[in-house]
């Protein structure tokens, strides 16, 4: 996930072979809907080189989104070549239960004031996100936005909002497969409103049923918070276990306050 920049160039490799609906129930996240089959074959994650690539190239349609995040694959462009997937071995994750609340973010939970929404404003974090990181820059490209908005309107991608009297100081968004959620990246404004959302999102999807945040990467500041690495098996195996579920986000607004118990 990135919030710090997601590691080195790819270099080439072989290619790959070629409006919202209501969500149903009130208070849910939208259902995920049926994607068209992708026009391409992707590899086994098992194949995948020793930096985690499995291959280059394919496209960004629903289908093949939907179809790489189910077994454990994700997009992530780099400058100059073409479109890499990864699959990395270790994996990071963030066991929902597994979140390590410090004494300075618990002040921050007990003074500040925030709430917190599902969906309520997907486009604008995947834009504070996608914002130029100095010499770092983003990998978040206009086609890469515009992906993930067409996977949140077939209720496959989700954010989680951090607000503070109606502003949007905070967020997170990714891809949620069942009861897992990889996160691709979130944002802050004010200092610990990240860290609020991944806090807030791991509590929501306990709620809802689900087990494992997929963090991809671990970094320094992840393994801070609670991430740590697994085996690329280990993590497959959860994702086809808990990947079944029917696991659906509340959304309404509450207060960060109520994660003190966390």
């Amino acid at each position: 996930m990135a919030g710090a920049q997601r590691g080195e160039r790819a270099t080439e490799r072989r290619w790959l072979g070629r409006r919202p609906t209501a969500s149903g129930e009130p208070g849910l996240a939208r259902a995920p809907q049926p994607v068209p089959p992708s026009s391409w074959v992707l590899p086994d994650p098992h194949e995948a080189d020793e930096d985690g690539v499995v291959g280059v190239g394919a496209d960004l349609a629903p289908g093949t989104l939907v179809d790489a995040y189910r077994r454990g694959i994700f997009p992530w462009p780099h400058p100059g070549v073409p479109l890499p997937w990864f699959s990395p071995d270790p994996r990071g994750v963030l066991p929902v239960d597994g979140f390590h609340v410090s004494r300075s973010l618990r002040r921050r939970l007990r003074t500040c004031g925030w709430t917190t929404t599902v969906d309520a404003a997907f486009g604008a974090v995947v834009a504070a996100c996608g914002q130029d990181r100095g010499e770092a820059g983003t990998w978040i490209t206009g086609t890469m936005a515009r992906a993930y908005g067409r996977l949140h309107d077939l209720g496959w991608a989700h954010s989680l909002e951090v607000w503070s009297d109606g502003r949007l100081v905070g967020g997170i968004y990714g891809v949620q497969v069942g009861g897992v959620f990889t996160g691709e990246s979130m944002f802050h404004r004010e200092t610990d409103a990240s860290k609020v959302a991944l806090l807030d999102l791991a509590r929501r999807l306990a709620t809802a049923g689900g087990s494992l945040l997929d963090v991809q990467l671990t970094t320094a500041h992840l393994a801070s918070l609670g991430a740590r690495d697994v085996p690329r098996n280990a993590f497959l195996t959860e994702l086809d276990r808990a990947g079944r579920r029917d696991v659906r986000l509340r959304c309404g607004e509450l207060p960060v306050s109520r994660l003190l118990g966390a």
